[in-house]
């Protein structure tokens, strides 16, 4: 799923990219994707674009003319920018705002579900939309207010993924930021003491920053379907870690995989896989 870093760096490119430019049209060949009728899709036509921002996992374009189009790519979903119109066989375009110079700006979605979605909104409307209104203070670029996130007596994978907490980080960075933190991924908030609670604070900043600058060296539009992600633990079960050379673990739910170095982080434990524990009952 694309998260704070992968939704930043699309924002930052499509904005140098888009803004000024001319609407011709619009339309959504994913009928599911559309999550509005009013203001219907084609007062977008003849309106500029004047800039593309992120709140949280959401991107934000906004037009003139008091409009703007919220975007949550979801799991599979990618916001692109091509130099030409897509062709009949397109199969993985959600929405389609063409401009007048040509480009086609594109919501597409890999992938067999189709949960990628977008809506147009009056711009002085938009904090009140209930997919922002309920979002907790961004994690980056300024350090969240950790205090009242820390207090609540849950695990750090959890919290740090609750949107209504901190918005932006999910399962990819929350691996990253308590990896670098050196924190156990079921360490509940409460019981974390104050050197703990000013390490977490500092991976946060320092794992999102560097994800961003890695981002704008090696990331150019079209964003690729895939964006080249500088994962150390995610993804990398079984192999070295980076940082001791233990050998990387993870544990395996319904839908996602927590990863993590029992060395650097739980205090040599190997912590029990859920798969296994589903087995044994």
């Amino acid at each position: 799923m694309p998260e704070l870093p992968e939704v930043e760096i699309t924002a930052r490119l499509l904005d140098r990219a888009l803004t000024g430019a001319l609407i011709d049209s619009a339309l959504a060949p994913g009928i599911n994707a559309l999550k509005t009728i009013d203001p219907p899709l084609d007062e977008l036509h003849g309106r500029r674009i004047e800039g593309v921002r992120r709140r949280g996992k959401h991107l934000i374009v906004e037009v003139s003319g008091d409009l703007a189009l919220l975007v949550h790519l979801m799991n599979a979903g990618r916001l692109q920018l091509f130099d030409r119109r897509a062709g009949p066989r397109d199969r993985t375009s959600r929405l389609l705002v063409r401009l007048a110079d040509g480009r086609e700006l594109r919501l597409r979605e890999f992938g067999s579900k189709q949960a990628a979605w977008v809506k147009l909104v009056r711009a002085g409307e938009l904090d009140e939309d209930p997919a922002l209104a309920k979002l907790g203070p961004e994690a980056w670029p300024d350090a969240p207010p950790l205090e009242q996130v820390l207090d609540a007596p849950r695990p750090l994978h959890a919290l740090l993924r609750d949107q209504r907490a901190i918005a932006g980080i999910g399962r990819s960075w929350a691996d990253e930021i308590l990896w670098g933190a050196e924190l156990s991924p079921f360490k509940r908030g409460e019981d974390l003491d104050e050197d703990e609670r000013e390490r977490l604070a500092e991976a946060i900043a320092t794992t999102l920053a560097a994800a961003l600058a890695h981002y704008e060296q090696v990331v150019q539009l079209p964003i690729p379907d895939k964006l080249p992600m500088p994962l150390r633990v995610h993804r990398h079960e079984g192999e070295p870690c980076p940082r001791c050379a233990e050998t990387l673990r993870s544990v395996h739910f319904e839908d996602y995989v927590i990863a993590y170095c029992p060395a650097c982080q739980t205090e040599g434990r190997v912590l029990k896989d859920r798969r296994l524990s589903r087995l044994l009952r």
